[in-house]
């Protein structure tokens, strides 16, 4: 370690389960209260916090970034897996693995960090840590005397038992990695969050991972560069100066950074302005269109409050199939339902907009109405997809598919009076039903068609005939049937 080289303070994403507890966990450690403040109780957004544990040596920082358990925020939980140098993998006491504790853990590993299990709310009646534990290491997830190395804590967040112990084996995995920085370079990390703002502008929402930050200079995200006029932390106070590990908000950008990109900071504008023209955005999600039979689409906008919820949206889009009709993502951007976006749907023609914990402007509202167009604004992110699921099985065109039922051979022709033929047959494949609709073939050439007026098995009259069963019939068709012919039941279904 040279003599500029300090230890860097623990960036942990928090990871796991919808209702595991991250929110309740967090909640305790900073003394203030997440879940209240969003809706039905999931976290809705990467948020970043910091906080001091008070340890032998004295009190020491760690940063938590609360990373959505949520499935549908599998993009923004993964982002936050990399910006981070621990995770902590929650498992809840009562509950056990599920599946998106594994698709946590498969971030974690994906990430290459090391992680520390805690075992939440082992204050419920029916918490079973030693269940808990039996269903970790029967997913491979081996930990500490259970013939692994994996640290884990058993914890309440209501009670605040086990939590100190977890915060010390955070940094006891932290002085195991070493974590290091140097606070006389210029800031550079990882964008974490980014938000548009009609009072304050592009805003961004980074966390330095090396080097310090100070107002005056300027910070580039791939293409994009705000001056640092001024600096929030993560409680949305004004510093002058902000180093490694901390979160922090910068106002100003010339247009939203891409959450997960990395940036740097210079000093001169004309640098800043240089770095920026030679930047490589990252590439943006997009929801890609499936090709259907019908080629029909339904044109879609999407906006959001922040940047971030975008790429969520998408993931959980993406789950939604039909057959007959396909999402295509018109627009997606940042801020309210405006103007612009009503008249981008009635081009599209009927497209749909839908916000994610973002409004709609009155003036948006009212040629929403006038144009009979949907707009609507969702604060679940599951309601907005339930929504869109239901339009897009009310606007898919119905298709007409012909379904093979089965197909028999003539054995023998009796008597014919008009159209209508007496024959004695065996079904080859599938089986015949009475008044399906039937083809003549001879040789596989369709000679015509005709219907089944009569079925009987066994001399007695019955309503369909299966594979390998001998059978008569009698067939109203044009069609003159000889010996050896074949004949092929279908129908028609609509989907």
């Amino acid at each position: 370690m040279s003599n500029k080289t300090t230890v860097r303070p623990p960036v942990v994403a928090v990871m796991g389960h919808i209702d595991h507890g991250k929110s309740s966990l967090l909640d305790y450690v900073r003394k203030t209260n997440v879940v209240d403040g969003e809706a039905g109780g999931i976290t809705q957004h990467v948020s970043a916090y910091e906080v001091n544990h008070k340890t032998d040596d004295g009190e020491k920082k760690i940063t938590f970034l609360d990373t959505p358990g949520h499935e549908a925020f599998q993009a923004m939980r993964s982002s936050g897996a990399v910006i981070a140098d621990i995770a902590i993998l929650i498992v809840a006491g009562d509950d056990g693995v599920k599946p998106q504790t594994l698709e946590a853990y498969t971030a974690i590993k994906e990430a290459g960090i090391p992680f520390v299990v805690a075992i939440t709310k082992i204050d419920t009646n029916n918490a079973n840590v030693e269940k808990v534990k039996t269903s970790l290491l029967e997913n491979e997830i081996y930990l500490e005397g259970l013939g692994g190395d994996i640290p884990f804590a058993p914890i309440s967040s209501k009670t605040g038992e086990g939590i100190p112990e977890l915060l010390d084996l955070i940094l006891l995995t932290a002085d195991l990695e070493e974590l290091t920085g140097d606070e006389s370079l210029p800031a550079e990390g990882v964008v974490l969050e980014a938000t548009k703002d009609k009072q304050r502008g592009d805003s961004a929402t980074l966390i330095i991972k090396n080097g310090s930050l100070k107002t005056g200079s300027f910070v580039v995200a791939g293409n994009t560069m705000a001056p640092i006029r001024f600096i929030e932390d993560f409680k949305g106070d004004r510093i002058d100066s902000a180093t490694f590990s901390s979160p922090i908000r910068i106002v100003g950008f010339n247009e939203l950074p891409t959450v997960g990109s990395a940036f740097t900071t210079v000093a001169k504008k004309k640098d800043a302005e240089k770095l920026a023209k030679e930047g490589v955005a990252v590439p943006k999600e997009t929801l890609e269109q499936k090709e259907t039979e019908t080629g029909a689409i339904l044109p879609l906008i999407i906006k959001a409050d922040v940047v971030g919820s975008i790429p969520a949206i998408e993931h959980e889009l993406k789950k939604l199939s039909h057959d007959n009709i396909a999402i295509k993502v018109l627009d997606s951007g940042v801020g309210a339902i405006n103007e612009g976006d009503i008249k981008t749907a009635v081009a599209a023609p009927n497209g749909v907009c839908v916000a994610f914990h973002t409004g709609i402007d009155k003036a948006a509202a009212d040629l929403a109405d006038r144009s009979d167009i949907e707009a609507k604004s969702f604060d679940i992110i599951y309601e907005l997809a339930e929504y869109v699921e239901e339009i897009l099985n009310s606007r898919a065109p119905k298709v007409q598919k012909e379904e093979v039922l089965g197909r028999a051979k003539i054995i023998r022709l009796f008597n014919k009076v008009g159209t209508k033929q007496v024959f004695g047959g065996k079904v080859k494949e599938g089986e015949v039903r009475l008044n399906s609709t039937v083809r003549v073939l001879r040789r596989d050439v369709v000679l015509g068609e005709g219907k089944l007026i009569n079925l009987q098995s066994m001399r007695v009259d019955v309503d369909s005939v299966p594979v390998d069963t001998e059978f008569g019939g009698q067939l109203d068709s044009k069609v003159e049937m000889a010996e050896g012919d074949y004949i092929e039941a279908y129908h028609i279904v609509e989907s």
